[in-house]
This record gives C-alpha cells, structure tokens and sequence, in this order.
C-alpha cells in the first residue's frame, strides 16, 4: 500500500507496506501511535470506504462492550473522544491533509453515540444497530446544516472529531424515534 500526497513530511511513495509494518504503520517510527489510534488499527487504510469500515467496526466493538452497560459505554466514548482528538491532529501531518479519510477514530465515536439508543429501548438488538449503522452513516457522509456547521467551525483534531460527534446525535435522534414509534404501531 503506498501513499501519495505532495506536502513536506506527510507518508510519500517511498514509505510502502514493508517499511510500515502489517498495517501500513510503523508503531516505532515517531508519530507511529497517533497514526495506529486515529486509523482505529489500520481500519481505515481498508480501501474501499474507510469510515464505513471505521463504523463497522465500531459496531462490532459494541457488539461485545454493550454488556458492561450505559456508564462504560458512556466512559468507552469519552476516553475515545478524548484521545481520537489528539491522535487525530497529530496524524493530519503525517498525512499531510485536514481530515484525511484514513482517520477513523471520529466515525468509531460517531457509531458509539448514534448507538446511545440501545440503552434505553426495549427494541431487538440487530435491528437497533442496522438502523444505527446506516442512519449514521447517512448523517456523516451527507452532513447536513449543523453537521456541515461543526467541520467547518473546528480545526485540528477536534474539527476532525466534532461532525462525527453531531452526526452521531442526529443518528442517535433517528435511531429513538424510528423505535419509539415502531413501538407505538
């Protein structure tokens, strides 16, 4: 896997899979660990479609962590907002560009939050999650008002973050009421 991007420092032509280990990224090299977090490891190097392959594994994550309850999962999110953040900000260097698709830890926290539903719904668990899914998804990639509003406001790794972050409470808006009324049928 090779990658191509023009600006001074950021991953070139010349840094292939070899020298950037199994993953495309080289833990040991400076700025390795940002770049193994923010790609949620390596998830977002898939080729085809990275945040949707970040959201799928994002559900996947939950698939095994929702069982510890709302306050881990509340906790979970926080400590990867927290630090998808920094890693975020530090990987836009090495990859030379604001919000580089490869960086995926913001749809992980965006699936998480869109998720948030399950908690409080008496609804079929599969289901739930399908219409979390793709409910975030279309929130994400068609941003609209504030959505497109926060990637616009914030730089950095919290502007990486922040339209992921909405578009996961708009998904998780979705998800409440699409159960809420299923339930009132």
């Amino acid at each position: 896997m090779r990658f191509d991007h023009d600006q001074p420092g950021a991953l070139n032509s010349d840094e292939t899979r070899e020298n950037l280990g199994p993953v495309g990224i080289n833990l040991f090299k400076k700025g390795g660990l940002p770049l193994w977090l923010a790609t949620v490891a390596g998830v977002g190097l898939f080729p085809l479609a990275p945040g949707t392959a970040g959201s799928a594994a994002a559900c996947l994550a939950f698939f095994f962590s929702q069982s510890f309850g709302l306050s881990f999962h509340l906790a979970l999110l926080a400590l990867t907002f927290t630090v998808g953040v920094w890693a975020s900000g530090a990987s836009e260097g090495a990859f030379g560009k604001s919000d580089d698709g490869r960086i995926v830890i913001d749809e992980v926290v965006g699936q998480w939050i869109a998720l948030v539903p399950h908690f409080f719904l008496a609804a079929p668990f599969v289901p739930l999650v399908v219409t979390a899914f793709v409910a975030f998804r279309v929130f994400d990639i068609a941003k609209p008002g504030p959505v497109r509003w926060a990637e616009r406001r914030f730089r950095g790794g919290l502007g990486v973050m922040a339209d992921d972050v909405v578009a996961g409470g708009f998904a998780a808006l979705t998800v409440g009421a699409v159960f809420w009324l299923w339930s009132v049928m």
